[in-house]
């Protein structure tokens, strides 16, 4: 198992990160009731985590006894009739499953399936609250109509169950959802914390770690919790004991994106166009975010550019970010940012060298 997972809390007790949240979801739990409920926050910030060892608080050991399914599900839609697949974690408490995987079908899935699951209680609700919790993930992904039928949802059922929503951006949800949860804001730990935390784990693991080493992971990893577990036991991996100056390996797709930008910049032609397009996809086939691979993207291409060409990179990033947002296809975007720098930069390299 990986240390990420192995020492993941699962009680509010045992948080290390972001204690007065828990701390504050401790007391909810205490007064006998629990509200619909917001996380948003950066990616690796804590806000699974936090919401696992709600769950704890809330059954007990059986909220871990989860199944994973992929079933298809038969909704209505007009005068059609859908069959979604979607994949679902689930105990006898909860059901976790992330609804923008059904893609512009979204709506459908919370408008049927959402009600379906929220029409069943616990199956065991001795010393448990009366209702079931439905945990939706990347809720600032799904779509006006489907964020829509969520509301609803929520004031139609709010007897039978709780949601507790999870995304990384809270202004893409609605203000009539946000308005209708408890509000938790999970920040990006400080490079402190992390260190902290690294250093909890190779206590655990029985391991020297100095502190030179846990300062320069807790860097690179952007502020990223997992990303700097993984970085720590890619390290492990590569060498111990460690050293001080040992250094920090990339993560393969990380990698990928560099050498990519290589091609970029060495070669700008319809050809390489093709070829980069190639790399492109087969990072978002490896579940790779398309906003991610665009942000890493532009970070490695901006080291290699002078300063004059810089803004005009960022807005047309910028630009195609937002695009992407409003989009359905990533690729298209993404491949559409890659052809406006080969355009700028070629501009560039004609008119400096001739």
């Amino acid at each position: 198992m990986l240390w990420v997972d192995k020492y993941r809390p699962h009680t509010l007790d045992k948080v290390m990160v972001h204690v007065q949240e828990a701390q504050h979801l401790k007391n909810l739990i205490a007064q006998g009731d629990c509200p619909h409920l917001l996380f948003y926050g950066p990616s690796g910030a804590g806000k699974k985590t936090l919401i696992m060892a709600l769950l704890r608080e809330m059954y007990g050991i059986g909220a871990e006894k989860v199944k994973v399914e992929n079933k298809p599900w038969k909704v209505e839609a007009g005068n059609r009739k859908l069959e979604i697949d979607l994949t679902t974690v689930s105990s006898n408490y909860h059901v976790e499953f992330s609804p923008s995987d059904a893609g512009f079908q979204d709506r459908y899935v919370v408008q049927e399936i959402i009600k379906e699951m929220a029409k069943s209680r616990p199956l065991d609700v001795s010393g448990t609250k009366g209702f079931k919790v439905l945990v939706l993930n990347e809720v600032d992904k799904l779509s006006r109509e489907a964020q829509h039928s969520l509301r609803r949802t929520m004031e139609k059922y709010s007897s039978a169950c709780r949601l507790i929503l999870c995304c990384n951006s809270a202004s893409k949800v609605i203000e009539a959802i946000r308005s209708r949860c408890l509000n938790i804001r999970i920040s990006a730990p400080t490079k402190e914390e992390i260190v902290a935390v690294m250093q909890h784990v190779a206590k655990k693991e029985n391991l020297q770690l100095p502190m030179g080493l846990a300062g320069r992971i807790a860097l690179l990893s952007n502020r990223n919790l997992r990303a700097a577990l993984l970085s720590f036991e890619a390290c492990y991996v590569q060498q111990y004991p460690f050293s001080e100056n040992q250094a920090v390996q990339a993560t393969d797709w990380e990698q990928y994106v560099t050498e990519i930008a290589n091609d970029i910049v060495t070669e700008q032609s319809p050809k390489r166009l093709f070829q980069v397009r190639g790399k492109l996809y087969e990072l978002l086939s490896n579940c790779i975010p398309p906003e991610i691979i665009l942000k890493r993207l532009l970070v490695e291409l901006m080291r290699k550019l002078d300063s004059e060409l810089k803004r005009e990179v960022c807005h047309w990033a910028a630009y195609y970010e937002h695009r992407m947002q409003l989009g359905q296809k990533a690729i298209f975007h993404l491949e559409a940012f890659v052809a406006k720098f080969m355009s700028i930069y070629k501009r560039f390299l004609i008119a400096t060298f001739g």
